[in-house]
């Protein structure tokens, strides 16, 4: 999709304004009080409402969808979330106490020290001496740990 040219300069300078000025480009656009967030997230909402009126917004199928997705995940258990899978090439870094670990993704399993391995739960036991899940170790699964909120 191409963007217009003005659309293309309008988003470019989103990038040099300061907090003030977002906010004040941002009642403009929305016609509301900008929210208390982050320069990065508020130049994000006003480059998608100006995106939106130049392009059109999502379709109502899309939009149910989404709202579909985010009731599901609102579900979760608390197990973890894996990341996509990883691609051939990819560089995985981990520090452990004071030292930088590598593994690279390998198309049949992962190299670590001049080594290669099926897993990475091999390599997360090798660096620790210790069982630990290699996914969690090097990043690739999330734990919300949610507690009870009592009165």
């Amino acid at each position: 999709m191409v963007i217009p040219n003005s659309l293309s300069l309008e988003l470019g300078r989103l990038a040099t304004m300061k907090p003030a000025e977002l906010r004040s480009r941002w009642r403009e656009v929305y016609r509301n009080v900008a929210p208390d967030i982050g320069p990065d997230l508020l130049r994000r909402g006003i480059a998608y409402r100006l995106q939106e009126r130049g392009q059109g917004s999502l379709t109502s199928s899309t939009r149910r969808d989404i709202e579909r997705q985010i009731k599901r995940l609102g579900k979760d258990d608390g197990g973890g979330v894996i990341a996509p899978s990883l691609k051939p090439g990819t560089r995985l870094v981990r520090s452990w106490r004071g030292k930088m670990h590598q593994v690279l993704v390998l198309d049949d399993g992962f190299e670590f020290d001049g080594r290669r391995y099926a897993s990475l739960t091999q390599i997360a036991g090798d660096i620790t001496g210790a069982h630990w899940s290699g996914p969690r170790f090097f990043g690739l699964v999330t734990r919300e740990r949610r507690r009870a909120v009592g009165p």
